[in-house]
């Protein structure tokens, strides 16, 4: 008789990893690896996240790599390192400042970013709100964190002119830009658009909320 709880076997590995993460797909590996392991203990993934950690979580956050530039990217309630963990690996020419409140999410990305070598990571604690950054970012992202008319707000101050905002969203997206139609305004931002990545390729369709800050 199957044990009721046991913990859902992690989902396979599909095939689309390999073209999104290239040489880095061992660190891919590993950091998933990782998340499999520690994320339900501390936290940052609940224990139904396993049969899709791959498609839901990994693949979505790596989908967003092609639009990052050179420079510094800020992501914003970084929680489990998605998508800014991901995003270091599979850009390790862009910077990545990972913006996180909680103390116990702030020390897995630490040691994470440790455990995988990489050196284009910074973990800043602190909300949104309140982080001081020098020099300004030059792209923000978040995952799951709240709806655009709240998010905008917290985070254009974050970007310099010209930056952009780079926000993961569901099929929802169009009516959040339609209820922040206001906020949008206020920031002054310009060239809003959705853009969606994945299509043809991936599982699930990954949606990108991108602005430019005035």
């Amino acid at each position: 008789m199957p044990d009721q709880f046991a913990t859902p076997e992690v989902e396979p590995e599909p095939q689309i990893a390999q073209s999104l993460f290239g040489d880095r797909l061992e660190l891919a590996r590993q950091y998933t690896a990782d998340l499999a392991r520690e994320g339900e203990r501390l936290g940052l993934i609940g224990p139904l996240e396993m049969p899709r950690l791959w498609t839901r979580h990994i693949i979505n956050s790596a989908l967003l790599a092609p639009l990052l530039r050179p420079g510094r990217v800020g992501d914003v309630g970084s929680g489990a390192g998605l998508p800014g963990l991901v995003l270091a690996i599979s850009r390790p020419d862009v910077r990545l400042v990972l913006i996180e409140p909680m103390e116990r999410r702030v020390e897995w990305l630490i040691r994470e970013t440790a455990d995988l070598g990489l050196d284009n990571v910074e973990v800043v604690r602190g909300r949104a709100e309140e982080v001081k950054l020098s020099p300004w970012l030059d792209q923000v992202t978040a995952r799951a964190v709240s709806a655009l008319s709240k998010l905008i707000p917290l985070t254009v101050p974050l970007v310099r002119s010209g930056g952009e905002l780079l926000f993961l969203k569901g099929s929802s997206v169009d009516a959040e830009i339609e209820s922040a139609a206001k906020v949008i305004r206020k920031a002054r931002l310009t060239n809003v658009e959705v853009v969606t990545v994945g299509d043809g390729v991936a599982t699930e369709v990954t949606r990108v909320f991108r602005a430019t800050v005035d």
